[in-house]
């Protein structure tokens, strides 16, 4: 076998640890594609391709990270994870981690991480690595990979929520969702929501953009049942479909641009959480992207044109 075929090979895998770590496709992308020129650029062949590859994304992923922070700490509004429509990598195994570290819940609670923890929980936790190539790819011994550890599992089950849903529940959650929502129907979304739901917008100063969350059921069901009626009125369509694992939308302008993604967090029997993500930065991986300061002004002229 090739270079190249034993690299396109471990490819989905390679990915999965870099989005995951970053939070970003482009940047996970770009991870990947380090990787690669440094595999390619080395003398010898590795005793274990895997290992190699997979300390070698960890790394560059690590690097990445750090300086991201440091920009993300100047990020204007809400951070979130760029929506990922399909997961590469499949491992049945390991289907119900890797489902659950995909969700954007999840790549938010890993930011409370510190980038060494980070990478140290999703290789043992999600990926199943040894602790021998763990500590190859951080740089650390295995003693204290292992502290690392036990500190990321402490955040990470703090943050946890208290209710689970399983897939069912979901789906049949997110269609009477989206359906109260093509029906600008208030009183139906609002029996859907939890009652301290929050509606977090990410436009990261790029896109029209909510100010601050939006929290609670009766002002989260007035917001989207009153404005996504108007954006009908201009042709936007809703594809609902699973984003980062979990029920959403993409949203696209008459043209087929994507406008913005939604996903919604469900547990309990109700939506305890609406993300968007809407700036423009985030959604090309997904297509050509729409103009939303045009969409906003369209649907600001129809509105005062319907007073």
């Amino acid at each position: 076998m090739s270079k190249v075929e034993e690299f396109e090979a471990l490819r989905p895998l390679l990915f999965s640890i870099a989005y995951r770590v970053l939070g970003s496709v482009s940047e996970a992308e770009d991870a990947v594609q380090e990787t690669w020129l440094r595999f390619d650029a080395s003398p010898t062949r590795p005793a274990s391709v895997k290992s190699f590859l997979s300390a070698t994304v960890t790394r560059v992923s690590i690097d990445v990270l750090r300086s991201a922070r440091v920009r993300r700490e100047e990020y204007v509004g809400p951070w979130l994870p760029e929506p990922l429509l399909s997961d590469p990598y499949q491992d049945p195994a390991r289907a119900a981690e890797l489902a659950d570290s995909v969700s954007m819940a999840a790549l938010l609670l890993l930011e409370r991480l510190s980038p060494l923890e980070r990478a140290v929980f999703l290789l043992r936790e999600v990926f199943a690595f040894g602790f021998d190539d763990i500590a190859a790819a951080v740089g650390r011994s295995q003693a204290a990979c292992r502290q690392l550890l036990v500190r990321a599992r402490r955040h990470m089950d703090a943050g946890r929520p208290r209710f689970t849903a399983d897939g069912r529940e979901r789906r049949e959650l997110a269609r009477r969702f989206f359906e109260a929502l093509n029906d600008g129907d208030v009183a139906g979304l609002r029996e859907l929501l939890a009652a301290d739901v929050r509606l977090v917008g990410d436009g990261g100063g790029k896109a029209p953009q909510l100010a601050r969350a939006v929290t609670g059921a009766r002002n989260v069901a007035h917001l989207l049942g009153t404005v996504f009626p108007w954006l009908l009125r201009i042709d936007v369509t809703c594809e609902p479909q699973d984003i980062n694992g979990q029920p959403g939308a993409l949203f696209r302008d008459r043209d087929g641009k994507v406008l913005h993604a939604l996903v919604l967090e469900v547990a309990g029997g109700r939506v305890r959480t609406v993300r968007t993500v809407i700036n423009p930065d985030k959604l090309g991986h997904l297509g050509p992207v729409a103009d939303a300061w045009a969409v906003d002004r369209e649907v600001r002229r129809v509105r005062r044109g319907a007073r």
